[in-house]
């Protein structure tokens, strides 16, 4: 199996076992310091990124990420958590229905004025099925966010590809007890107007 130098894993089923089954929930591998999130990219930006321990490159839009076709690598990217921190009080909900707004017109101005974008997705198990648990998905645009995003917040970046095909592999001949995972415990939002700004309530404790 493709050694990781960054990331700790478990066997996915012993994972399951203390994951909520639903709810709105940050699963995450991190410390007191990091926090790991991970992304997409074609080879180019992957080269690059790796290489560099930051992104750039002639293929790389400042003004957006995870918006390339083509994302055949995936990467490990530890953020500072702080960093973290400060998307998740800044992002606003890609739809008013998703946010706590009391008015449309607030959530709209927000909207506008934000960089930073917001969905609960379903969350998947191996097999692709949905789950009623909600996975957070994060979008950042405008060049001098994602420029913080890269210069400031990025404290390392690794490439998964291999280690992800090995265990997509176990998936595809039903052996899911063989799958490995980083290893991911619920990152708890204590904060409550960020919690507030998730769309979060008691029930996603």
């Amino acid at each position: 199996m493709t050694t990781l130098t960054t990331l700790e894993i478990e066997l996915y089923n012993s994972q399951t076992q203390r994951w909520p089954s639903s709810g709105k929930h940050i699963l995450a591998q991190f410390n007191d310091n990091s926090i790991v999130i991970y992304q997409a990219f074609n080879n180019s930006i992957a080269d690059y990124a790796v290489k560099n321990q930051k992104f750039g490159g002639d293929d790389y839009s400042w003004s957006g990420w995870a918006t390339k076709k083509n994302q055949e690598r995936i990467l490990a990217i530890r953020l500072s958590l702080q960093g973290f921190l400060t998307i998740l009080s800044e992002c606003v909900p890609s739809t008013f229905k998703a946010s706590s707004y009391t008015d449309e017109k607030s959530w709209k101005d927000a909207l506008k004025d934000s960089n930073i974008r917001l969905q609960w997705d379903p969350d998947h198990n191996l097999s692709g099925g949905r789950l009623p648990r909600r996975a957070i998905q994060l979008g950042i645009s405008g060049e001098d966010l994602v420029r913080r995003y890269s210069n400031e917040w990025i404290l390392s970046i690794e490439d998964i590809t291999e280690f992800v095909k090995e265990q997509y592999d176990f998936v595809k001949e039903g052996k899911f007890e063989m799958v490995w995972t980083p290893k991911e415990r619920i990152f708890e939002i204590t904060d409550e107007r960020i919690r507030n700004n998730l769309g979060m309530d008691l029930s996603d404790a």
